[in-house]
């Protein structure tokens, strides 16, 4: 084989196939040696010079060399022969020429005006076959066959890392001792087994965006690694094989990983959620072992035989620590003289501790309890990953692009194994020929039912993250008996209250886009769920499977959703559609409730065991109503003193309703009939959902981005549970004492054909308000024949449920549709046709029901109007309604969708109306209050939450400046980042332009033609302490 060499010192290079043999042939009188051919009929070599500009010829061994052509040659880079004639590409002609190959005369162009010229070749069909000893069964070779010069002929050789066997045909089974190392983008190794140092790319088919750590398991021959862009953890075989992803959930920096071979598990650290974990190597069975006290950790290191792990911390406080592979006897080891520790290992033979600091730029060591510590390798430049094998230390640096070793006793004979390679990361050293150690978990698990972990004395039986150890010390439940659960838009989370750490879980389900509200049926152990991106309501099993969509059209924005966990029902309230509904478990039966005098309905609840039905509504008139479980019985049992009342929960036991009003920032309670009012928590942020169990109260809060809990009678003992979690939504407990109680619609669904609703004093059966092919009653345990049609015309369109047969014949036993014997028509029960009859006195009195409907009607219409009038008389002596209203901020804020309303004024408003009034004390409306408070929660800015809070005590106060706008509902695009004044004054020119009812004073200053406020930007706080 021939090469050209276009480097500092030129040249053209000849050496067997095999790579045996190499001399150099041509070395002077070279520039850019480019493109060469080789004429095998008359066993010469042709190559073109793009600074000499020439092409030239020579014998194969570099003898008798003349230039071929001289002139003319801008830039030629390829080069091939066919038959007489050479061709040639040009860059700077952008054009293929060619020539006669002996003469160079009679030079012709093949093809002009081709941009970004290359290589060139010749293909043809008539190029003789070559018979070689590697033609035949590979020349013997298990891997890969190279030509050489005779008389050896050919040689057998491995892939680059692979070490040939003695009897030079056979290579061994892989690398034996390697190094593995991150580079964000790739992984790569460097095999120890050879005498030179060639860094080789893991044919990983899969998108790296920021690999970080990397972990070996030389047992099955597979590679761990972690991506924090992808936020996720996964392996492959060392031959980039047999991809999986083993965690996509609950991570979020995972910076340090670590395999345990023997016990088969895999630890790793996060310094996003400040966790350190383990699980199964296929990522099953995932615990937190230690929450507390973490800052940032990093690099994390195991001791198997001894039953320690060890890692690094480069918090504000940094340190090395240690504490048992099952989380116990945590100790630290060093805390002083420590900036930025990140590459972590452990010396077994040494019995040392090494550690590589990027601040102090140092390579450390000091013995396994942190004494007699001393300093390696010094100065280093920025060192990332440290990992130890035989005698040497290997480390990666960020700034010198290097991968460097030394003695891992003296720290000397520092050498590079490689250089020139950017976006270095973490790196494991790994001996496959060396026995791997013993702990009691290799055999048999431990004996455990699902996690064993080593500690330095023994070995402790484990459960998943939230679940108890049972009584036995081995076994565990499959799940936790009390929990929260929690939406956070994208994701469904659970909280175990049966154990103390408090570590949400994420339940895997898939395709979550913006879950908003959730509820849970524990008698099918399933969540129930409503996703306003894909405007559905669906339901999962607690471990993912099962994933149905029960309601999937008619939806608009489902804010809230309760399980009748007795009568099987499923309510919902629509604040898009300003709707109450209720439809079986499984969707079917859907029928609207209310559909009047709603506003923004949001929060409901149901008490299956008094047959009530709650619900908050925080419209124009902020209100808590509550109805039977029908719709019945309607009645506003909380009107006064509410803002913005968001979530809604039942104490069954106490019979009291608890809510949240993110407007007036207070935790609320009352009995069953609104009576007994109490405010439990006076201050909080911007709470939106809570729930209750046992003495606490649970809410999730907008603003400072975490889970709270409070005593449910003191209002006192206040704690966070969860923290710094985005975009926190609904919350409900789990619980086997939660779900309890009965009513008469649980057995055999009350004897109702289609909907059963309980009531206090009784229960009613309902029909569904679309009727597909199918007949239904109101009377239990009775269900009329269907209609037949008369003729053709006569067609119940519409597709048919396929299960309404067996529901009919399962909730009306012993009735067939369209059966009437004997002696229920005598009784005048039925017809045979399959309807009521009505007796003679029913036929006396229809005239007198008539006519008492209709004074009822017109009493009602009169009763309507005198409200309507009061109503309006109301709107027009109130200063503030006229004013422009920021809504209650809803969770459409993060699809950039902001909803400002204006009040629509009757008469007189649509005239332009400025009144203003002084005030002593600069106050503000509730109205105003609003505005600011939007703006807050849209920049998420802490100044701005500041100000608000500095405003927020002069609520009551009168607003100086009054707009009157004629639409009612103004839609404003904005970016996430925040909604300014400047854009809302852009949004009331406009509707200026468009009503004509509104004019804004002109001001060279931006924020000036909208009413001083006294709300004031200030800088964003730069330290912890002003936060």
């Amino acid at each position: 084989m021939y090469w050209t060499d276009w480097g500092a010192n030129p040249k053209i290079e000849r050496a067997g196939m095999d790579a045996s043999g190499r001399i150099v042939i041509i070395s002077s009188n070279l520039t850019w040696p480019n493109g060469l051919a080789i004429d095998y009929e008359s066993e010469r070599l042709y190559w073109a010079d793009a600074g000499m500009k020439t092409i030239e010829t020579a014998k194969l061994d570099g003898a008798d060399r003349t230039v071929l052509i001289g002139t003319d040659l801008p830039h030629p880079f390829g080069l091939t022969l066919y038959e007489d004639r050479i061709y040639w590409t040009d860059w700077q002609s952008k054009s293929i020429e060619s020539a006669d190959r002996k003469t160079g005369l009679d030079r012709k162009t093949a093809r002009e005006n081709l941009e970004n010229l290359m290589d060139i070749h010749v293909f043809h069909r008539q190029r003789p076959k070559v018979h070689s000893a590697c033609s035949i069964n590979n020349g013997g070779c298990s891997h890969i066959c190279l030509l050489s010069p005779h008389p050896k002929g050919h040689s057998c050789a491995c892939p680059t890392g692979v070490n040939l066997l003695a009897d030079g045909k056979t290579c061994s089974s892989g690398m034996d001792r390697f190094l593995i190392f991150a580079r964000r983008t790739d992984i790569r190794s460097v095999s120890l087994d050879i005498p030179y140092f060639a860094d080789v790319v893991l044919p990983i088919n899969v998108t790296m965006k920021n690999t970080i750590a990397v972990g070996v398991d030389p047992v099955d021959g597979l590679v761990y690694w972690a991506d924090s862009t992808l936020r996720k953890i996964s392996r492959a075989s060392l031959d980039g094989s047999n991809n999986q992803d083993i965690i996509t959930t609950g991570l979020v920096t995972t910076d340090g990983l670590a395999v345990d071979a023997i016990g088969r598990k895999i630890y790793w650290t996060d310094t996003g959620t400040n966790r350190i974990e383990v699980g199964n190597l296929d990522g099953s069975m995932r615990k937190v072992l230690v929450w507390q006290n973490l800052g940032s950790p990093r690099a994390i290191a195991l001791y198997h035989e001894m039953g320690y792990m060890y890692w690094s911390d480069w918090g504000e406080n940094a340190k090395l620590e240690r504490a048992g592979m099952d989380g116990s006897d945590r100790k630290v080891l060093i805390s002083m003289n420590l900036g930025w520790p990140n590459g972590l290992a452990v010396d077994k033979a040494g019995s040392q501790l090494l550690w590589a600091d990027a601040h102090t730029e140092r390579i450390e060591a000091s013995d396994l309890e942190g004494r007699n510590r001393r300093i390696l390798v010094s100065p280093v430049q920025h060192p990332y990953g440290l990992t130890l094998l035989g005698a040497h230390i290997y480390w990666t640096d960020w700034q010198t692009r290097k991968i460097q070793r030394a003695d891992k006793d003296t720290g000397e004979n520092v050498i590079v194994v490689r250089d020139n390679l950017p976006g270095l990361m973490d790196i494991q050293a790994v001996d496959r020929t060396h026995a791997l150690g013993y702990n009691k978990c290799g055999d048999k698990n431990g004996g455990c039912s699902h996690l064993c972990l080593p500690n330095p004395v023994s070995y402790s039986c484990a459960c998943p993250t939230g679940i108890l150890l049972k009584d036995d010390g081995r076994t565990c439940d499959p799940s936790p008996d009390t929990y929260l659960l929690f939406s956070s838009r994208d994701s469904i989370r659970r909280i175990s209250l049966d154990t103390d750490d408090h570590t949400d879980v994420y339940v895997p389900i898939k395709e979550l886009n913006n879950v908003i509200s959730l509820d849970y049926d524990s008698v099918e152990g399933k969540i129930y769920y409503t996703d306003v991106f894909l405007d559905v309501i669906r339901r999962v099993q607690l471990d993912g499977n099962g994933l149905e969509t029960i309601i999937g059209e008619g939806l608009k924005t489902t804010d809230g959703l309760s399980v009748d966990w007795v009568a099987r029902n499923l309510y919902w309230t629509d604040t898009g559609a300003n709707t109450i509904e209720v439809s079986r478990l499984d969707g079917r039966h859907r029928k609207v409730l209310i559909n009047n005098s709603l506003d923004e309905p949001r929060a409901i609840a149901v008490f299956p065991r008094k047959g009530y039905l709650f619900w908050t509504d925080w419209g124009h008139v902020a209100k808590i109503e509550r109805a039977h479980l029908d719709g019945s019985d309607r009645k506003v049992i909380i009107n006064t003193d509410l803002g913005w009342p968001n979530g809604l929960t039942l104490d069954y036991d106490t019979r009291r309703i608890f809510w949240v009003d993110a407007h007036l920032d207070r935790i609320e309670n009352a009995d069953l009939n609104g009576k007994t009012r109490q405010i439990l928590v006076s201050q909080v942020s911007h709470p939106f959902a809570l729930t209750q169990e046992g003495r606490w109260i649970y809410w999730t809060d907008w603003q400072t981005k975490s889970i709270q809990r409070v005593d449910k009678y003191s209002g006192r003992s206040q704690e966070t549970v969860l923290g710094n979690m985005e975009g926190l939504m609904d919350i409900i407990v789990v619980s086997p004492l939660r779900q309890t109680g009965s009513n008469p619609c649980g057995v055999n669904n009350g004897g109702c054909s289609h909907l059963c609703f309980a009531r206090s004093y009784d229960f009613v059966c309902a029909c569904p308000d679309d009727l597909v092919n199918e007949v239904c009653s109101t009377i239990p345990g009775y269900l009329p024949s269907p209609p037949h049609p008369t003729n053709n015309s006569e067609k119940i369109s519409g597709p048919s449920s396929p299960n309404t047969q067996g529901e009919r014949a399962d909730s009306t036993p012993g009735v067939t549709a369209g059966s009437c014997s004997e002696a229920e028509a005598s009784d005048g029960l039925c017809t045979h046709n399959g309807a009521i009859p009505a007796s003679a006195g029913d036929k006396l009195r229809v005239p007198h029901i008539i006519a008492g409907s209709l004074s009822l009607l017109c009493l009602l219409l009169l009763i309507c109007a005198l409200l309507i009038y009061r109503h309006r008389r109301a709107k027009l002596s109130d200063p503030a309604l006229g004013t422009l209203t920021y809504s209650n901020p809803s969770y459409r804020t993060s699809t950039q969708e902001v909803k400002i309303e204006a009040v629509h004024r009757p008469g007189a408003c649509h005239l332009q109306r400025h009144r203003k009034e002084a005030h002593p004390d600069n106050g503000f409306t509730k109205e105003k209050i609003r505005i600011l408070e939007g703006f807050g929660l849209l920049s998420g800015e802490e100044s701005e939450w500041d100000d608000l809070k500095q405003v927020k005590p002069s609520r009551g106060s009168i607003l100086r400046d009054h707009v009157c706008i004629k639409t009612d509902t103004v839609s404003l695009q904005a970016s996430t980042a925040s909604l300014d004044l400047t854009e809302t004054q852009q949004l009331l020119q406009e509707e200026q332009s468009e009503t004509g009812s509104v004019t804004l004073p002109p001001s060279p200053e931006r924020r000036a033609s909208l009413p001083d406020t006294g709300w004031r930007g200030r800088h964003l706080p730069s330290t912890e302490s002003e936060v």
